[in-house]
């Protein structure tokens, strides 16, 4: 089920929320509720990074932030739609989750000024990359602008600052495509093939999140201070105790 939460009165642990039919999506036996559950918003946004601007095989996109929520659709999406996948992280012991996670190449940036992690990525991608999905556009802007072919795209969904310096001209100058992303308002087309390929993903574990901790629902607000604390780590999980009626 997606988008049971946006533009709801009640928050996220609401006990009841009705959906569209169509937002409710059937789960293969093979896929576990649990990582259905993690999915959502990340899932969803994570895809639209890689697709929002049609097919990317034979495409070279790199993914930042690889080992957050939307870094792991992002990049189980991007491989299964024949791109190669480059992730960055920040610290040396991400590169062996981000392999696994289904990167082709992993470059750490932990430290590097822009120009040295632009330099990094070259070193991969000597060509330059087609997209970046973009976890930190406030920081990253300036290692995408160095590292995109002319007519490339950054994919940005997330930003430190809320108002950002964007460096217009040297854009401008590679006709570089900067494309904002908020998940409530996707177009529905746009929802619906994220849902079935995220759930393809799962299907054949292709996308498999980590766990960090579970907590019971009357925890939600400790929940929700451990998912500001843990996105590297894994995914925060809700317990509900099913009642009789």
């Amino acid at each position: 089920m997606f988008l049971a939460q946006s533009y709801r009165p009640f928050g996220t642990a609401a006990e009841y929320v009705t959906v569209p039919s169509a937002h409710a999506v059937a789960l293969p036996d093979e896929v576990p509720l649990q990582q259905a559950a993690l999915v959502g918003i990340p899932g969803i946004t994570g895809h639209r990074a890689i697709f929002g601007d049609g097919p990317v095989a034979g495409q070279t996109i790199v993914v930042t932030g690889a080992v957050g929520a939307v870094g792991r659709a992002a990049v189980a999406v991007a491989r299964r739609g024949g791109a190669t996948v480059i992730d960055t992280v920040r610290q040396a012991g991400q590169v062996e989750h981000a392999l696994a996670a289904g990167a082709h190449h992993v470059v750490n940036v932990g430290g590097l000024t822009a120009a040295e992690a632009a330099e990094r990525i070259r070193a991969v991608a000597p060509d330059g990359v087609d997209r970046v999905a973009e976890v930190a556009f406030d920081t990253g802007v300036a290692t995408d602008l160095e590292i995109l072919k002319n007519g490339g795209t950054i994919a940005t969904y997330a930003t430190g600052q809320a108002e950002p310096s964007v460096p217009y001209w040297p854009l401008g100058f590679k006709n570089i495509t900067v494309r904002f992303l908020s998940n409530d308002d996707f177009p529905e087309d746009a929802n619906q093939a994220a849902a079935a390929d995220l759930t393809a993903a799962l299907a054949t574990g292709d996308l498999r999140y980590p766990v960090a901790a579970r907590y019971p629902l009357e925890r939600i607000a400790d929940a929700h201070e451990a998912a500001e604390r843990s996105a590297a780590e894994g995914r925060i999980l809700i317990t509900v105790q099913a009642t009789g009626t």
